[in-house]
């Protein structure tokens, strides 16, 4: 099964090589454009985190999600975010996946020198998106190391207050079969709190039932990118359905799917705008 996905990824990728150049064309406007923070809701949530120690009460966790740099964010608008996210002096920077449309070589300077401005004050940590696997998920990787940002693919960090920890956790992308929950719950203890990172937001439904993660953040679904009053988004991206946008309660875990900051082919957002999370945790 893996490796028929590793062959459509292939496929996908070349076709959005080709097909870069052409949305280059019809975007030609995106590199004039500048940032606008009111064009930005800031979202702030509080999450009263299960098995979470009071050293880490009050711990502030800021998440941006599908930067799509290439299509409406350009270097101009992703500077401005990043500046906007600083401001709030987070403890952790949480990216959840798609830092591109398509061909990430053309875009490495521009997100290489903004992310990397980044400065909380324990870490900035991100899992990959179905749109980065579809490109050159090795360019993003790359794009991580030099910004000093920790890819938690399918990986583990743990932070310290004192003899008291919180676990992040994340996994790679789960349209591309490249996940591996398995791994990653085996590595928390049963007793201590952890967050886990997901672009896609319907795995929480797994995630949830291991009781091993108090809040899951997510992108992927950008909110619909519409959303009809009384109706809701009239499309949604697989994976990206059942939980689109918003908090929600799955069996004792809190999943939060984040609307994202750019937008992919279609620059198009009506009644759904970019959005930045800010997280304030309760113990």
């Amino acid at each position: 099964m893996r490796r028929q996905e590793n062959k459509l990824s292939v496929i996908k990728r070349t076709i959005y090589k080709g097909f870069g150049s052409v949305i280059k064309k019809i975007n030609g406007h995106i590199s004039d454009g500048s940032f606008d923070r009111n064009s930005i809701v800031v979202n702030q949530i509080e999450i009263n985190l299960p098995k979470l120690d009071r050293h880490f009460h009050g711990y502030c966790i800021v998440q941006i999600s599908d930067i799509h740099i290439g299509t409406w964010i350009n270097r101009s608008r992703l500077s401005g975010i990043i500046d906007l996210v600083n401001e709030f002096e987070p403890d952790l920077v949480a990216i959840t996946g798609d830092f591109v449309t398509f061909d990430p070589h053309r875009f490495f300077k521009d997100l290489s020198e903004n992310l990397m401005k980044l400065s909380p004050r324990d870490a900035s940590v991100a899992v990959l998106g179905n749109h980065d696997h579809w490109t050159d998920a090795g360019v993003i990787r790359e794009v991580l190391h030099n910004s000093s940002i920790i890819d938690l693919s399918n990986k583990v960090i743990t932070l310290h207050r004192g003899n008291t920890t919180l676990h992040i956790a994340g996994v790679d992308d789960t349209i591309e079969g490249l996940d591996r929950l398995d791994l990653v719950q085996q590595q928390i203890p049963k007793d201590e709190a952890a967050i886990l990172l997901v672009h896609e937001p319907d795995l929480a439904d797994y995630s949830a039932a291991t009781g091993k993660f108090g809040l899951q953040l997510s992108g992927h679904s950008h909110g619909g990118q519409i959303q009809i009053p009384f109706i809701g988004p009239p499309l949604l991206p697989p994976h990206g359905q059942k939980y689109p946008s918003g908090l929600y309660q799955i069996n004792g875990m809190s999943l939060y799917t984040n609307r994202g900051v750019g937008t992919a082919f279609l620059q198009l957002r009506w009644n759904c705008p970019p959005e930045i999370s800010i997280f304030t945790l309760k113990s």
